[in-house]
């Protein structure tokens, strides 16, 4: 099963192929855009070492499979965390991909602009 889960407004989650996820990233969000946010500190993930620094305190791990990508790995579990290598495509779906594997870490969040 590969996809992106994709969470709507009204809690419900759905399992979306990756043209779709893409499509949906580019859809304008009315002035608003996403953010990853760490809950412990309350601190908005700004760039991939404060991610990483997070991530490595949740037993993550760096995994040098793929140079194109950015990926964590925990031992504990079989996810794979794959992220681009350039934290500007750094989209909601990744940041979703991240909260689902660590729930009570990290949420998405709304951000006026």
């Amino acid at each position: 099963m590969s996809g992106v889960w994709v969470f709507n407004p009204n809690g419900v989650m759905r399992l979306v192929d990756g043209v779709e996820a893409m499509e949906g990233c580019r859809q304008g969000s009315g002035g608003r855009r996403k953010v990853l946010v760490h809950t412990a500190s309350n601190e908005m993930i700004t760039s991939y070492a404060v991610l990483e620094r997070k991530l490595y305190s949740l037993g993550w791990e760096r995994y040098y499979d793929d140079p194109d990508l950015l990926q964590f790995h925990k031992h504990s579990t079989i996810d794979l965390i794959s992220l681009p290598m350039d934290f500007n495509r750094f989209k909601s779906m990744h940041m979703y991909d991240i909260v689902v594997k660590n729930k009570h870490s990290f949420e998405v969040r709304d951000m006026m602009m």
